[in-house]
């Protein structure tokens, strides 16, 4: 990794501010969020996304360690900078928890547990990177096709509708999709491509508008690989998987700061199931990112994803304790989909003279959606069954822009960031039919097109007043619009084939406090609004009313470092919602809504007993209530009450590595009432790789103990072909048994 400091000739208090960046020494790229602290006072700041930071000595006489997590720290005075013309190297190294600096950089005891989990875990699915995230549960309905139901902080966010997904600043949520709000496929992105994993809980946040609820995921990708690989994956139930990343730059090309790469990713699968899914996914990604000027770095990146699967579906339990289908058995043989996304996503940073930092984005993506599902069999026509059929073709485009800048009134640091962003969404033939033996349509129930927009304009404000204390108070104005043009004169939810519009706006405002009592404790206090946002189609029809609820949150919490090898993360949480949306995957109709209220703890450890040994655990529990009905009669159906994760990781450079995982999520109100129940979970996974300088053998078994579980369950109303009457009662998508597959890596230059 190389530091690099330059002054500049602002001089507050007769001492200069200084701005530097750091770089990762083997690749050239910067590096987020390294750790610098000025000694002796102990002064810290930290890398932004560009790799740089900035800071103020009391005198020449100081020195600076810097540190990152995967990196071998230093520690230099200030005069060695100017000696060395400000080109420090520092290496790679294996993760040393004694070295982690609780950062005063707001935010940075999310991104602590982030870095620390996603370089010592092995990921090869999306839903293992969704995992990473302290507390977040999810949840598969189809195998691997659709996006995950997504649990987090007592909330069942659905595919997500109250929670913020990224992928690079890009959304991956979709607004008023056809099969429900805030709808988040992130299986676009490659797994091994991905650099960073950013999180942050709660509405906290002014850079971040809808569905940021309970707290937002930023994926990363890496802007440079440190080498090339090839890696091959077969397992139980047909499955295979072939990967390729590879640098199309040469060596020269690092030492001008410039990368480019592509990587590609084959799926097959015919899954645990009893009706096989015949899973396909093809995705390919490339990126460059580079210096093109001696202040500006360029990100330019694009992918493509196309994925096709027949699914099983949820399960009623009188289906299989009746013995009609096995645990694993299918209803309905014609579920499955077809969807693909492609995305363009252009970024640049600028770094003024000054150390001011601007920001702009430009993204594009072009979406298909096509599924047939069946909820409820032969409740509503008892001779050809319930299924539907959901389907759109969305252009989604955007722009993010962002200034920030940095200046000192005394002691006082003050850094301001203000920014605008605009997103559209237009989607076409927008529709719901109900459907037979999948390729029959035996009416339109649903069809239009779909346009949304919204502006948005945040500002934050954060003052650090001495080396231990600071405040950062945010403001953030989002404006919507929606259109929906009705294209079917029989759908009664409006009056008549035309176009209907409306719009409706939300202002946010935030508010943190730090206190940093040393370099391992720090403790926080956020409070925030925040919002998440309803399906155009039901806000036109009722002329915006509820179009954006209002979410308020509270949390207070600590980070530290009791020991030198241990660091825990722990807080009291609130958030209030003044409507809570759960979709019925017919046209944007909804089929909970109402006030809730939520509180709560979350508790998250890791500990490195040995030097190359481990542990992790994550605590997380919840009470969710619905404000407005009785008692008896408040709960919130599927909200999570405890959930916990852990495990034990052996990590080495070469030679043997794996770790042992568990999961685990506590029994849950499957309805208003709790009269029926989401029976909870214990799984364990183990990984095993023998690693060396050139290649990788792994061995990745889920599901050690071949526990029977159910991943989704829901109370549903259903109806058996040929019952006489109808039945309420759990029904489910049964989990992975025990499913075995190597792998095997070959890394190359």
């Amino acid at each position: 990794m190389v530091c690099v400091l330059w002054g500049y000739g602002a001089v507050y208090a007769q001492s200069r501010v200084y701005n530097g960046v750091v770089l990762d020494s083997t690749t050239r790229q910067p590096i987020e969020s390294a750790t610098i602290t000025v000694l002796p006072a102990r002064f810290l700041t930290a890398s932004d996304a560009s790799g740089n930071f900035s800071f103020k000595p009391f005198n020449d006489e100081i020195s600076l360690e810097i540190t990152a997590i995967g990196y071998r720290s230093q520690t230099l005075a200030l005069a060695a900078f100017r000696q060395q013309k400000n080109r420090v190297l520092m290496q790679r190294a294996a993760i040393e928890l004694s070295s982690v600096t609780i950062s005063s950089k707001a935010g940075t005891q999310f991104q602590i547990l982030s870095k620390i989990d996603i370089a010592l875990r092995n990921v090869s699915n999306s839903q293992e990177v969704l995992r990473l995230v302290p507390g977040l549960f999810i949840g598969q309905h189809q195998g691997g096709g659709k996006a995950e139901q997504i649990f987090l902080r007592g909330f069942d966010c659905d595919h997500g509708t109250d929670i913020s997904l990224n992928a690079d600043a890009m959304p991956i949520n979709l607004v008023s999709h056809a099969h429900g709000q805030g709808y988040a496929d992130s299986h676009f992105i490659i797994p091994e491509t991905i650099g960073n994993v950013f999180f942050k809980k709660g509405p906290y946040y002014a850079e971040k508008g809808d569905f940021c609820t309970t707290g937002y995921v930023d994926f990363h990708t890496l802007n440079a690989l440190p080498e090339n690989l090839v890696k091959l994956e077969g397992g139980m139930f047909h499955t295979f998987r072939l990967l390729g990343l590879f640098n199309l730059l040469d060596e020269a090309a690092k030492t001008r700061q410039q990368s480019w790469y592509a990587a590609a990713e084959y799926r097959y699968t015919d899954s645990y199931f009893d009706h096989p899914q015949h899973f396909n996914r093809l995705n390919f990604f490339t990126k460059y990112y580079g210096r093109i000027s001696s202040k500006t770095w360029l990100s330019l990146s694009g992918s493509t994803m196309y994925s096709k699967w027949n699914a099983s579906g949820q399960i009623p339990d009188r289906a299989v304790a009746e013995g009609i289908i096995g645990f694993y058995g299918a209803l309905d043989p014609n579920e499955g989909g077809v969807t693909s996304r492609t995305n363009v996503n252009a970024q640049t940073i600028t770094t003024l003279r000054s150390g001011d930092v601007i920001r702009n984005q430009l993204y594009y993506s072009d979406y298909r959606f096509d599924l047939h599902t069946n909820f409820t069999f032969y409740l509503v026509d008892t001779v050809n069954g319930d299924e539907i059929r959901q389907q759109e073709a969305r252009n989604l485009f955007g722009y993010k822009g962002s200034y920030e800048h940095s200046s000192y009134l005394g002691p006082v640091k003050w850094s301001t960031e203000a920014g605008l962003q605009f997103r559209g969404d237009a989607t076409q033939h927008s529709g719901l039919s109900h459907t037979v033996d999948r390729f029959i349509t035996l009416k339109q129930l649903k069809l239009g097109n779909i346009t949304e927009l919204a502006a948005s304009a945040f500002a934050n404000e954060t003052l650090r007043f001495s080396d231990h204390f600071s405040i950062n108070a945010g403001l953030r104005f989002d404006q919507f619009y929606y259109s929906y043009n009705n294209r079917l004169a029989t759908d009664t939810l409006f009056q008549g084939i035309g176009t209907y519009k409306t719009n409706d706006h939300s202002l946010n405002p935030k508010l943190s406090f730090y206190y940093n009592q040393n370099a391992s404790l720090e403790f926080y206090l956020n409070l925030g609004k925040g919002f998440h946002s309803n399906d155009a189609r039901s806000v036109v029809a009722e002329k915006g009313t509820f179009s954006l609820p209002a979410a308020y949150g509270a949390d207070m919490g600590t980070v530290f470092k009791p020991v030198r090898d241990l660091i825990i993360n722990a807080a009291l949480w609130y958030i209030r919602l003044d409507q809570e949306f759960v979709y019925g995957g017919d046209g944007g109709t909804v089929d909970f809504s109402g006030k809730t209220q939520r509180m709560g703890f979350d508790f998250s450890t890791r500990y490195q007993p040995f030097r190359y040994v481990y542990l992790d655990l994550d605590l997380n529990y919840a009470h969710g209530r619905a404000v407005q009905d009785p008692k008896g009669l408040n709960y919130i159906p599927l909200a999570p009450v405890w959930t916990s994760t852990g495990g034990i990781t052996f990590s080495r450079p070469e030679g043997f590595n794996g770790s042992l995982r568990y999961r685990y999520m506590g029994n849950r109100p499957a309805n208003e009432s709790n009269s029926l129940t989401a029976i909870g979970y214990f799984v364990t996974d183990a990984v095993l790789n023998y690693t060396k300088k050139n290649y990788e053998i792994g061995l990745t078994i889920n599901n050690v103990f071949n526990t029977k579980w159910k991943e989704t369950q829901f109370d549903t109303l259903t109806r058996l072909k040929g019952e006489p009457a109808p039945v309420d009662e759990i029904c489910f998508t049964p989990g992975t048994p025990f499913a075995a597959r190597l792998s095997f890596t070959v890394f190359f230059h």
